[in-house]
């Protein structure tokens, strides 16, 4: 299958490869057993990422390229967050840890297991897996949903002109 035909079909490539700059922390693709709720002021309450539904000891990978910034527990959760390019971080929990701070992970990359016991979740063990915008000098820290980050949307191509 050429190029042109996968961005003008929107197919996916043959091999079933991921495409792009974040890909899911949990492998095989897993259910999102909770969306993301964005709260209407950061201090409110919502949902601030998704929960992904997994297996107690299951390899938790980078969803994209960037350095580990914390790795350790808050309020009694396992957690590891990782900055990437351009002021996004990306934080998973309750996740042990096989990875330091300070440590650059690509794409992909274990960077602990999933423990069981995530409040609120269906599943035996689900991944709380977060993401937010830092603070610039334009606009302030913005949690934002993490599943807009795999741009799994297909490609479409459209004349630039109307077909007559």
């Amino acid at each position: 299958m050429s190029l042109a035909a996968v961005l003008v079909c929107g197919a996916a490539p043959v091999d079933g490869a991921e495409q792009g700059t974040f890909g899911w922390p949990l492998r095989p693709r897993p259910t999102v057993e909770r969306r993301f709720d964005k709260p209407e002021r950061n201090w409110l309450p919502g949902h601030r990422g998704v929960d992904l539904a997994g297996s107690e000891g299951q390899p938790v990978l980078a969803a994209g390229a960037g350095i580990v910034v914390f790795a350790g527990v808050v309020a009694d959760k396992p957690v590891v967050s990782i900055d990437h390019p351009g002021g996004l971080r990306t934080t998973y929990e309750p996740v042990r840890a096989q990875v330091a701070v300070g440590s650059r992970v690509g794409r992909g990359t274990p960077i602990g297991t999933l423990v069981a016991g995530h409040e609120g979740c269906p599943a035996a063990a689900c991944l709380h897996w977060g993401a937010r915008r830092e603070a610039s000098e334009h606009a302030r820290r913005e949690y934002i949903d993490p599943l807009g980050l795999l741009h799994e949307v297909p490609v479409r191509l459209k004349p630039l002109e109307p077909v007559l």
